[in-house]
């Protein structure tokens, strides 16, 4: 077909024309009818990208500017976000066109400068005159389009006559209407003017998703501050607003991600969306936003923020709150905006992005940076006491060297900011996990979710608590109640479960996830514990031997495995000991650790001798050890009766 027709410059004028038709790949795009094409198919595709489209197609290979661009498709509009819409633009051609960001086949991003349309393009068909395109029939397609609904042709395709009938057709219709309208209040009323007259309302949006801020800055290492003006945003627009708004790690699996909003929006179930960009230069920030209502695609709100350093810990507070006032959705609130150091700011938000990583060491220097920076900062203080608390519970810090620290830093939190649910949070593990004061830590983890109903780690930690003592129906409700706030601990309910022995409960909900998480090895030891704790020891050591070759690699795996092979379970049990004790001469291990495995041969002595060291560390792993199988047999002996009371644990046997 390219034969045909002789190809002129393809960056001429005359092939910028409407009546240009180009040929790339399996696609057609035609000018003259507006129209996209694959193989032969019509594609629906929205106005601005399609226009941007034919911009870019074009000038194959050639660099367009965003400036350009915003000057051809968005000079005439008085009020739009152009740095958002050109970007929104592109989002949805990339989806249309199957292309990616990171590896391009069609659209090429030059960071800080524009675009390239860089996969070989033939013009087939040169521009029609305008008289042609006045007289001329447009061709009829042989079958449906994909999907209905295709744009109208652009301002530049209609011809005089067709705007002489378009006026024609709008005086009718105004008179017709206001025949309709004289009717109806001389007769009353009727189905046809009721109708027409009806005042339509939109539906009220109620829930929102805040997808991930682009990162523009052009520097993948401003990642964090992206992801973490998304989190700052997420958190202000709970609080500012009535709105329900999508939990964070639900909506971070969309980052990067190319498709229809429309479609984003059914799979998380809410009524609008909430995109934008942010980027930075020196002093000076740039973040864009706009909202979109899912069922129409339509945009209800856009706004441009260019801020100092200074004002930028501020920026997403005062966004949520436009945002709720223009949905009319705003809530009382008497929160004073407190002044932030935007170094401090900037080491928080490296430090939570590592956190909500999983990198908790690596978090650390940060939070106590931002502390240093500015010590009445109370996020910050909160941060510091997390790690604290995550150090001492996982056993990667001796107790003895964390807790006292934990509970320095949240009782600084607490004395800055009280009306922070974070620092009550913070002040509720403080209770738990050092303290061992069971029943302030369920008052201050219900004051933080009166302060913030939708905090899904104020759940978390009530849920912990409740497992404590030994309340596990309560418990487990309690995480799921969080995790449906914010799926963001795939394990939590998993432990709950296996503390309540309700064992084939815990197997089926850690069947679902390890599916997303195959390599994960905490999956693999739960899954490994469900099973002893059903007495299926051959499932129990499979599923160990993952968890070592995920965690340590496939050697320690095999060396499991061989030790099974030899001796059964007794045998896996004592290679478990001396692989602890071999960590133990290097850093610090919980007493906890190795009593349980003593426990589950059988060792009455080397157990309770353990605990007891454990309980001089105050090591955390104590609170949970009524919750595992191996302990039962010790349950009538009198010194574990008085570990149990001493810890203050209401008692399971």
């Amino acid at each position: 077909m390219s034969s045909s027709v002789p190809s002129p410059n393809i960056d001429s004028p005359s092939a910028r024309e409407p009546g240009a038709v180009y040929e790339f790949v399996e696609f057609r795009l035609d000018c003259g009818r507006f129209e996209l094409l694959r193989k032969n198919r019509p594609l629906r595709v929205e106005r601005k990208p399609l226009e941007l489209l034919m911009l870019l197609v074009s000038r194959q290979g050639q660099l367009v500017t965003r400036t350009e661009i915003a000057e051809r498709l968005w000079s005439s509009e008085v009020f739009v976000d152009t740095e958002h819409g050109i970007n929104t633009a592109i989002r949805k051609l990339r989806h249309l066109l199957h292309d990616d960001s990171d590896g391009p086949h069609f659209i090429q991003t030059v960071t800080g400068k524009g675009y390239r349309f860089v996969v070989p393009v033939t013009l087939v068909e040169a521009p029609q005159s305008e008289v042609a395109s006045m007289t001329a029939s447009p061709p009829v397609p042989n079958e449906q389009p994909e999907e209905l609904d295709v744009p109208a042709p652009p301002a530049s395709a209609v011809t005089p006559r067709r705007r002489w009938l378009r006026r024609r057709w709008m005086v009718v219709c105004a008179c017709a209407a206001g025949l309709i309208a004289i009717v109806a209040l001389t007769a009353g009323p009727h189905p046809l003017a009721a109708r027409l007259l009806r005042h339509e309302t939109a539906p009220v949006i109620t829930s929102l998703a805040v997808l991930p801020l682009d990162n523009l800055t052009g520097d993948s290492g401003q990642d964090y501050f992206a992801d973490g003006m998304t989190d700052e945003l997420i958190t202000m627009l709970a609080k500012n607003s009535t709105l329900q708004v999508t939990s964070r790690t639900s909506v971070m699996q969309y980052k990067r991600v190319h498709r229809p909003l429309r479609d984003i929006a059914r799979e998380l179930g809410v009524d609008g969306i909430l995109e934008g960009s942010i980027s930075r230069n020196g002093e000076r920030v740039h973040m864009t936003l706009q909202f979109i209502r899912a069922d129409n695609d339509s945009h209800l709100w856009a706004e441009s923020y260019d801020r100092g350093s200074s004002d930028v810990a501020a920026l997403p507070g005062e966004a949520a709150r436009d945002i709720a006032n223009r949905l009319h959705r705003p809530a009382a609130s008497n929160t004073p905006v407190r002044y932030i150091n935007p170094a401090a700011h900037d080491a928080y938000l490296q430090g939570r992005y590592l956190w909500w990583a999983g990198d908790i060491d690596a978090s650390f220097p940060y939070f106590k940076k931002a502390t240093e920076l500015q010590p009445d900062y109370a996020l910050a203080w909160y941060g510091l006491s997390s790690y604290y608390a995550a150090a001492a519970m996982f056993g990667r810090l001796d107790p003895r060297e964390a807790l006292p620290q934990e509970d320095f830093t949240s009782q600084k939190c607490l004395a800055l900011d009280p009306s922070a649910p974070e620092c009550h949070l913070g002040t509720a593990a403080d209770d738990v996990f050092s303290k061992w004061n069971f029943e302030e830590a369920l008052r201050e983890t219900s004051r933080a979710i009166e302060l913030d109903p939708k905090s899904a780690e104020g759940y978390e930690l009530r849920s912990i608590v409740l497992r404590v003592l030994n309340r596990h129906e309560d418990s487990i409700q309690a995480w799921k109640t969080s995790d449906e706030l914010n799926p963001s601990d795939p394990w939590g309910i998993a432990m709950a479960l296996l503390s309540a022995r309700r064992y084939d409960d815990a197997l089926t909900d850690l069947q679902q996830r390890v599916v997303a998480m195959p390599r994960d090895p905490l999956m693999q030891s739960l899954m490994a514990a469900a099973y002893r704790g059903k007495g299926m020891e051959n499932e129990s050591i499979k599923y160990l031997e993952k968890y070592y070759s995920y965690a340590e690699g496939s050697a320690s795996a095999d060396s499991l495995h061989r030790a099974f092979q030899r001796g059964g379970v007794k045998a896996a049990v004592e290679w478990q000991i001396k692989s602890v004790k071999a960590r133990a001469a290097s850093q610090y291990v919980s007493p906890v650790d190795l009593a349980e495995l003593y426990a589950q041969l059988g060792n009455r002595e080397e157990t309770l001798a353990l605990l007891e060291q454990a309980f001089q560390q105050r090591a955390p792993g104590l609170l949970w050890i009524q919750g595992h199988s191996a302990y039962d047999f010790l349950h009538g002996d009198p010194r574990y009766r008085s570990l149990i009371q001493r810890v203050g644990l209401p008692a399971a046997y």
